[in-house]
């Protein structure tokens, strides 16, 4: 018997949002199920396997799990390709759901000797201490028979983009993304059935240097940090309507040549003159390479995810035409343009303008400049860069024929193409724009990397700021994939003493290598924060022998002491406080942070240790964890109640990571924090470190009222100031702009970082009221604190059961609360009113209470 009433859907693989060339033998099956029924719950699952139209697995499971189940067959192998489809049964013994659509599994090539294509390089030799043209490579390949499926597995030395028979392969950009190449090289699957043509066929494949060869890091950078000649992996195989099949790739027949680029880098920008085309073929060289560095994606790729067009064209003081494209963004332009043969039409981006004029000061040494020379095509002719991106709300145009019209240059906007699942509105506009400018510095640094800026010659996979937002990222996107795969790098490029890479991936610069608290600790936060949001042990468990190795060597560098004063640290990096040249000078004790994160992350890890069964370790971390909190009161809380540093963000770390032993000692620690922001006349007094914390802690000593002043301050230094001053983008200074317009001095200001906009994380759990209550949202806390004159706020998760939404409208004395639960979970309601919480059931749910 089927239930009409109940629809099973958004059947997953792992993280997947499409398994196509999954790395997973045993890839865990979630999916959401949708009915009107309140208080629904799921008592029971079935999963069918079918392959070529034969069922293969059919089981049931008395069980209400529906996030990440084991895979009910056999391990994948390479190029296997499975059909899942999912019902489920309610708790009243009623009939079945009737079957999910199917979701189609296909594993990638997960052995090292699938390989039989051979990486190959251009056979000439060229400059590696400058930019030099990148080739384009050929080969060709004639199937014997009509073709039932077709797949290209490629990736490279270097960033590459495919071509088969002209069409562009998949709509990857930047692939194959960055990782540890050292360690992981990242290859695609791309299923080509269509591309194929009977007869003679080309696959082309053209290259870049990237991340592999080219400038990174500061000072504008050095190059070769994995290598110096660029290289291309590409197998195909082809499966016939037979049942046999062939296999074509890369090999010492396929040839090279360079193609209409000249120059090409992440920081410099791209150079292409159209009037080149490939000619005079060369041979290719085999070159060396370990295939078992091979790995599939963990999630998805970077895409072209949207199109902005300007929303002004400005003619600057000195005379140059300036694009405003109204929103600070990450990617690049692409121009329709019609000139004579030769012109040159020259692209410059900035983020900001200053007197007028693009201020490219804080991109420091990236250029951040494309060129393109045209030609002459009498219809015209279309372009945009293929392995550049730029951060930018302004482009200057130089050397166009006329003045661009409407449609002729648009912004492509480039980022992991994460599915958004967080959304949040409320009464005040200024607010609205902060969150929205929370949104686009998650997508403008989440080009393949979480990194701290995506404009200037810098762009890295900074520890600190993904361990502070972390919380609000898994809030705005699905960003599980992601992040589990920046934490295999990190763990990768751990030192054997357990100090974490101030950066992830690490390349050599001219930082220096520093055990530092609160980047380093994003080898255990990270972690437990994704397993809290996603309610997914098995990344605790991947993760688990590298957060143990951080709090081992933390631990062994602070002594029997446990105070953690040994090793140099950032501490709360960027305090309004610090001098524009000085960034590092806050005013809270670097190591009263130190030992503060210490004592945090060795709690963690005593929590991960119980989860994952390690009994022996969940007490000696535990017992770590009472050590250096004893120790941090011993050395930094004075006999009247204060810390030793007066600062704002010394109370919220001691609060927000239960420090204080005492209610008489966080009754104090509350006051005393309340009584500084206060003093600053309720502006902002905190860095990288505090800042996601400051407000969590004011509310935790009953000081809502104070974190809504502080929250909704205007002037500097405060969330609300940039906006004021037209920001689309959270900041990386709280003055990354000065009042009277001017540019902060500081070399380091950049006007895309996410770090500053961790409070977006309080907005939803506090402003709006949805927060997990435990790990994956299996159980909801709904706690909602209006205050700051707020007459409504909305905050909206796709949770892994489905959409969870709490709304509330104030008016007078009267607040109204609407809630909506998945099936398949539980809320706990906390209202203001100071009525003891309640449980409620999956659906829709009204309260209605009085303020106090």
């Amino acid at each position: 018997m089927t239930d009409p009433s109940l629809r099973v859907t958004d059947v997953r693989a792992e993280h997947h949002t499409a398994p196509l060339g999954i790395g997973e033998r045993r890839p865990r099956l979630s999916w959401r199920t949708l009915t009107e029924r309140p208080g629904w719950r799921q008592s029971a699952y079935e999963i069918r396997l079918t392959e070529d139209r034969r069922e293969t697995v059919h089981v049931r499971h008395d069980s209400g799990e529906s996030v990440l189940v084991p895979w009910p067959g056999d391990p994948l192998s390479s190029r296997r390709r499975v059909e899942v489809a999912v019902r489920v049964w309610g708790p009243d013994g009623g009939g079945a759901s009737s079957w999910s659509a199917p979701l189609t599994v296909e594993a990638g090539l997960l052995d090292p000797g699938d390989w039989s294509a051979r990486l190959v390089s251009p056979d000439w030799s060229e400059p590696t201490d400058r930019p030099v043209p990148p080739p384009v490579l050929r080969g060709a390949f004639r199937p014997r028979g009509p073709v039932a499926s077709a797949r290209l597995y490629a990736t490279a030395h270097g960033l590459y983009e495919a071509e088969l028979n002209g069409e562009h392969v998949g709509d990857h950009v930047l692939a194959p993304g960055w990782t540890d190449y050292s360690r992981r090289l990242r290859y695609h699957t791309h299923d080509i059935t269509h591309l194929i043509r009977q007869g003679p066929n080309e696959l082309r494949i053209h290259l870049a240097d990237g991340w592999f060869r080219g400038l990174l890091g500061f000072g504008g950078g050095t190059r070769n940090h994995y290598g110096d000649r660029l290289a291309a992996l590409a197998q195909l195989e082809v499966r016939y309507t037979d049942g046999t099949h062939d296999t074509f790739g890369t090999g010492p027949d396929w040839q090279a040549v360079h193609g209409p680029v000249l120059a090409c880098g992440l920081y410099e920008g791209e150079t292409h003159d159209a009037r080149r085309e490939p000619a005079d073929w060369q041979p290719v060289r085999t070159v060396s390479y370990d295939p078992t560095r091979l790995v599939a994606p963990d999630g998805p790729p970077v895409r072209r995810t949207e199109l902005v067009d300007p929303v002004a064209v400005l003619t600057s003081p000195s005379g140059r035409t300036l694009l405003d494209f109204g929103q600070n963004l990450v990617g690049r332009l692409r121009i329709r343009v019609r000139g004579e043969r030769g012109r040159t039409v020259t692209l410059r981006h900035a983020e900001v303008l200053e007197d007028g004029e693009l201020c490219v000061r804080p991109l420091r040494r990236a250029h951040a400049v494309d060129t393109y020379t045209l030609s002459g095509a009498p219809d015209g002719e279309e372009w945009e860069p293929r392995f550049t991106f730029h951060g930018f709300r302004y482009a200057e145009v130089d050397g166009w024929p006329g003045t661009p019209g409407p449609g002729d240059v648009r912004a492509v906007i480039l980022h992991t193409d994460m599915r958004r699942t967080g959304w949040f509105s409320c009464s005040e506009p200024l607010l609205d724009r902060l969150h929205d400018n929370v949104v686009w510095s998650m997508r403008g640094n989440f080009v393949d990397v979480p990194t701290d800026c995506p404009q200037r010659d810098e762009r890295l996979g900074w520890t600190g700021d993904v361990q502070v937002f972390a919380p609000t990222a898994a809030f705005l996107h699905d960003c599980a994939g992601p992040l589990r795969s920046w934490l295999t790098d990190l763990a990768a490029q751990q030192h054997t003493d357990g100090r974490v890479p101030m950066y992830v991936p690490y390349i050599r610069t001219r930082f220096p290598e520093l055990r530092a608290a609160a980047w380093g600790d994003a080898a255990v936060i990270v972690p437990w924060t994704l397993y809290e949001r996603y309610g997914d042990p098995q990344v605790l468990a991947d993760a688990y022998p590298s957060m143990k190795a951080w709090v081992d060597g933390v631990a062994a560098s602070a002594g029997d002491r446990h105070v953690w004063d040994t090793d140099r640290q950032l501490g709360d990096w960027l305090d309004p406080a610090a001098p524009p040249d000085r960034p590092g000078e806050a005013r809270t004790d670097p190591h009263l942070v130190a030992t503060a994160y210490h004592a945090r992350s060795a709690e963690l890890l005593a929590r991960s240790a119980l989860l994952l069964g390690r009994q022996a370790d969940h007490t000696r971390y535990a017992g770590l964890a009472e050590a250096v909190r004893a120790a941090f009161r011993a050395e930094y809380l004075t006999p009247d109640g204060r810390l030793t540093s007066d600062a704002q963000t010394a109370y919220a770390l001691a609060l927000c990571f239960g420090l204080l032993e005492t209610d008489g000692q966080r009754r104090s620690a509350g006051q005393r924090l309340a009584e500084l922001v206060r003093a600053e006349d309720f502006h902002i007094g905190t860095g990288f470190v505090g800042t996601p914390l400051i407000c969590d802690a004011l509310c935790q000593a009953g000081e809502y009222d104070t974190a809504y002043r502080l929250l909704l301050q205007r002037t500097c230094p405060s969330w609300l100031y940039p906006v004021t001053m037209g920001a689309t983008t959270v900041w990386e200074r709280w003055d990354s702009m000065l009042p009277d317009g001017r540019v902060n001095p500081g070399e380091m200001t950049s006007f895309n970082h996410y770090a500053l906009g961790a409070v977006a994380d309080w907005l939803h759990r506090t402003v709006a009221g949805l927060a997990p209550a435990t790990p994956g949202y299996r159980r909801l806390l709904v706690r909602p604190r209006p205050g700051g004159g707020l007459t409504h706020a909305r905050a909206a998760h796709d949770t892994p059961y489905g959409r969870a939404e709490v709304s509330w409208t104030r008016a007078g004395g009267e607040l109204l609360v609407e809630v909506t639960v998945p099936p398949g979970t539980t809320a706990l309601i906390d209202l203001p009113d100071g009525s003891d919480p309640v449980e409620v059931g999956s659906g829709t749910h009204m309260f209605r209470t009085e303020m106090i």
